[in-house]
């Protein structure tokens, strides 16, 4: 079995914003997919599964991502190499995008926590550009703004991209 499981924040108020990258490619394929998420409290998370697959999203805060994530693999029994987080990443630029396996955090809190709950970064991860700012504005608040008008149709055109791949990566 394998699980996807997008990172971001649980509140209304971060939704649209860059740290939730991770959840709104989930939230796109399960969409594609014509599925709904049916929130599970017990594994802090919301969660699709079908015959080989698992889609999730925590309802952790994104610092805290690891502890669902640990809670989903450890009740499906699911190995963390067949694991893929998709997250938003300040190294790659607005909608490139890169799938890696066995990487450090790179900075990224959400990733870290993965690392440290499941005690091994053999992983995969989908990294999903939203570059750094272009002004002094500090990381934590950057993240947490929303897209530009322009940044946005870059997202889409990428989610264009990515959500094909998803969607044979589950169904093969």
């Amino acid at each position: 079995m394998i699980a996807l499981i997008g990172l971001g924040n649980p509140d209304r108020q971060y939704q649209n914003t860059r740290h939730n990258l991770g959840q709104l490619v989930i939230l796109n394929l399960i969409q594609n997919l014509n599925l709904k998420l049916k929130t599970n409290p017990k594994l802090s998370a919301k969660i699709i599964k079908h015959q080989d697959w698992l889609i999730a999203i925590p309802t952790t805060f994104m610092n805290e991502s690891g502890l669902a994530v640990q809670k989903i693999l450890s009740y499906y029994k699911i190995s963390p190499n067949h694991l893929y987080v998709i997250h938003d990443d300040l190294d790659l630029g607005v909608g490139d995008w890169k799938i890696q396996f066995d990487r450090g955090p790179a900075g990224h809190n959400g990733v870290t926590s993965v690392i440290q709950n499941l005690g091994t970064q053999s992983f995969y991860r989908l990294r999903v550009g939203i570059d750094h700012p272009s002004s002094n504005i500090p990381i934590e608040d950057y993240v947490l703004k929303p897209f530009l008008t322009s940044e946005k149709q870059i997202i889409t055109a990428t989610l264009d991209k990515i959500l094909p791949d998803l969607q044979f990566l589950i169904k093969n």
